[in-house]
């Protein structure tokens, strides 16, 4: 009964390792039968990579919600998103599944919130991991995903650094997210 183990360690976080993550999720996917990925996408790079290796795959990409980085400013390019969706990506613009308005009332006010603590507690796997929880959850808010197991990939400070095959669930039933397995993670963070 020895599985071969397939989790691969980074020594460093970021974008220099988006290739290879995007690999070896792609490869993973196809091991298991998985058609189904959600990827973070800030400006469309990442997503552009993704569709490259998943062909054929349903392609998720999930960016910030108008206004995160400047009011009223999207962090993806109209032109792009229009790009990526004629492309057969789906394109899912949202609010932070774990922080959302939680974020206004921490910097106003002092105490603990349980969605940050959520958030802080899956960042004790790196940023990336908590980004491709948050992900998927934004994905299937939004009508994006069948509900069947498929790889999420996230990353710290742009880029790709970290793929999970999870099970996914919406906000009201966040508890039934099931992350299967680490494909890929940095060391490091």
């Amino acid at each position: 009964m020895g599985m071969e183990t397939l989790f691969t360690h980074f020594e460093e976080p970021g974008k220099i390792n988006t290739q290879q993550t995007l690999e070896f999720a792609h490869d993973r996917a196809k091991e298991l039968g998985v058609t189904e990925v959600v990827v973070a996408s800030t400006t469309g790079a990442t997503a552009y990579k993704a569709m490259e290796i998943f062909k054929g795959f349903r392609i998720t990409a999930v960016t910030y919600h108008c206004g995160f980085k400047e009011p009223f400013q999207n962090s993806m390019k109209e032109d792009v998103r229009k790009d990526l969706e004629a492309e057969g990506v789906l394109v899912v613009q949202a609010t932070h599944a774990l922080s959302g308005v939680e974020r206004s009332i921490a910097k106003k006010f002092t105490g603990s919130y349980p969605v940050l603590l959520v958030a802080e507690t899956l960042r004790l796997f790196g940023q990336g991991t908590k980004v491709a929880v948050e992900i998927a959850v934004m994905a299937a808010d939004a009508g994006a995903l069948t509900g069947n197991d498929l790889i999420s990939i996230g990353g710290t400070a742009g880029g790709a650094d970290t793929a999970l095959l999870l099970t996914p669930a919406h906000q009201s039933n966040f508890f039934d997210l099931r992350v299967k397995e680490i494909i890929c993670k940095p060391r490091s963070f």
